[in-house]
């Protein structure tokens, strides 16, 4: 059903949203209800009220996927703390996300784990262009200056060792002497370009367990479409899609965001001539990001940084080459080599950022001493 002014009768799904609106102390003239088909994880829905104030107001409304989240409970623990910090400096940066009157983020109600959000009006960042990488790294480096104050250490890891890079290497290894599905003779080529891309994959998570980066609240999912823009000026209003923020470090998530959006073709581009590390891209990204961020980062982060990109990149094609010896389990695929196209493509991504390391490590570094000097 879209957004109507005269509601049509209740259907079961309806009656459902008018409970979570209640149970999230929503009041006024209640509109209609809309399904949001983006997204593969959770059911999402628009929901339009008139307030009493006369203001017209729309809401997210989510059932959590809790075959995929086993402990949503924690990570709304985590979402409220992250953005009641980030709200209490300004208000407009962070998601608002409702409280039931008994004061939790979320409603359990039948089995079904729901959650509610004020809707940010604004779009989404457009794919493919400089100006869209540039405000995405600016969205997420004013992410990480807002919480640069925030102790990471009392959020939980919701998913443990997620990016653990040595570690996916050796389930890989270990995957690949069982070989459950008996498909390693044919992955012969894959496997030796992971091990080649190994040891420039695998280096910032051996400095990490040495104790050389500080532990910070990341996103996790730095992807341009989890930021969202105003669509008069383009200038990023907030992040989204906070379902994996934890501890973590920032070259992770400048990291994944440069495998999504300077990867000069499509994530499962078969054609490996295509496959390139796009330098404007990156380079737009970090003026945003490392513009933002660079009065935090410490000699040993911003010296990692472009190692990040490395590292995202290949434990991409890993865990896909993994997935696709153990039978697919993990990632939805469209056709039986999904994954192992998905991985060759990410091998060769991070092959071709080591190929390009000085050059990108140029970038960040000039961009940081830029940003320095500009903010004097």
């Amino acid at each position: 059903m879209s957004v109507s002014a005269v509601p049509e009768a209740p259907t079961n799904i309806e009656e459902e949203l008018l409970d979570v609106c209640d149970r999230f102390k929503i009041d006024g003239q209640y509109l209609g209800y809309e399904e949001v088909k983006l997204g593969h994880i959770n059911s999402t829905y628009y929901v339009h009220y008139i307030r009493p104030n006369g203001d017209d107001r729309r809401y997210v409304i989510q059932r959590i996927n809790m075959y995929v989240f086993k402990n949503p409970r924690v990570i709304m623990d985590n979402i409220d703390k992250i953005c009641t910090h980030i709200r209490e400096k300004d208000p407009s940066a962070a998601l608002h996300f409702h409280h039931t009157r008994n004061g939790k983020n979320y409603y359990i109600q039948n089995g079904a784990f729901w959650r509610m959000y004020t809707y940010v009006d604004g779009g989404m960042v457009p794919t493919g262009s400089a100006e869209g990488m540039r405000a995405a790294g600016k969205a997420f480096g004013q992410f990480q200056i807002e919480l640069a104050d925030f102790d990471a250490s009392v959020l939980k890891e919701t998913i443990p060792e997620f990016h653990n890079t040595r570690k996916r290497f050796e389930h890989l290894f270990s995957t690949t002497l069982e070989d459950p599905c008996e498909r390693a003779a044919d992955v012969r080529d894959e496997l030796m370009m992971s091990h080649e891309v190994s040891a420039y994959a695998c280096k910032i998570a051996f400095d990490n367990e040495k104790g050389l980066f500080p532990l910070r609240p990341t996103h996790n999912d730095t992807k341009t479409n989890n930021v969202v823009v105003d669509l008069k000026t383009g200038e990023p209003i907030c992040v989204i899609d906070l379902d994996t923020v934890m501890p973590g470090l920032i070259m992770h998530d400048f990291g994944d965001a440069i495998r999504y959006g300077a990867n000069a073709a499509a994530e499962d581009e078969a054609d490996l001539s295509l496959v390139h590390l796009d330098l404007d891209m990156f380079r737009a990204f970090s003026e945003g990001f490392i513009g933002e961020t660079a009065p935090i980062l410490t000699r040993e982060e911003l010296d990692a940084m472009a190692l990040g990109a490395i590292a995202m990149t290949a434990e991409c094609g890993v865990r896909f080459l993994d997935d696709y010896l153990s039978g697919d389990q993990y990632f939805r695929i469209a056709y039986p080599e999904h994954n192992l196209i998905r991985a060759r493509n990410q091998l060769t991504l991070a092959n071709d950022m080591i190929a390009h390391l000085d050059e990108m490590n140029q970038i960040v570094e000039e961009i940081y001493h830029n940003s320095l000097a500009g903010k004097k």
